[in-house]
């Protein structure tokens, strides 16, 4: 379709798509730190069972958990950029292309208003004073409040990600080279 054919919203949407690019790297990377730091964590704990020089640190399960909750929630908003979330697909042979098309726009309709949800609640119950006063077991230093955040922090980057597929299906309506780019 020519350039001039796009509406200027479009165009104007495109432009940011860097910022997604960067976002994800990001995003990527964060999850890449968490899963080195799970596997230190574990691997020194193991071994500090089994190795009578190495000390087990009493904090290791519950950091580990954690790190592996906020590890979960990133990875997840990953996958919906990429599009590799869990989808039901047993249909789309059988109804028109249009009707999909609408169908994955109300999906990610609904996980952008969950991502909206978990973000006005996450952060609620975050500075909630069960979450501020809460302690570790094992860090009694540690608020409980960062065992919590990543359910915002979810939010936030379901928002982000479903943003843009809701963009991408938009554009797929208008824009009929896009349809595949959609998918």
């Amino acid at each position: 379709m020519a350039e001039a054919h796009v509406p200027a919203f479009f165009r104007k949407l495109e432009k940011i798509k860097p910022l997604y690019d960067w976002t994800y790297k990001i995003l990527m990377f964060i999850c890449r730190i968490l899963l080195i730091g799970d596997i230190v964590i574990t691997v020194w704990s193991v071994a500090g069972r089994y190795i009578p020089f190495i000390t087990d640190p009493h904090w290791s399960e519950e950091i580990v958990l954690t790190l592996m909750v906020y590890m979960t929630v990133l990875s997840a908003s990953l996958a919906i950029r990429k599009a590799a979330h869990i989808r039901m697909t047993a249909f789309d042979r059988y109804l028109p292309s249009k009707v999909i098309k609408t169908l994955d726009l109300i999906a990610d309709i609904a996980v952008l208003v969950l991502g909206v949800y978990l973000v006005i609640y996450g952060f609620a119950f975050c500075n909630s004073p069960l979450s501020l006063r809460g302690k570790y077991a094992s860090l009694p230093g540690l608020s409980k409040f960062w065992q919590y955040l990543p359910v915002p922090v979810a939010g936030i980057s379901m928002i982000i990600f479903e943003l843009e597929q809701i963009f991408r299906h938009l554009e797929a309506f208008w824009l009929p080279d896009k349809k595949e780019e959609a998918k």
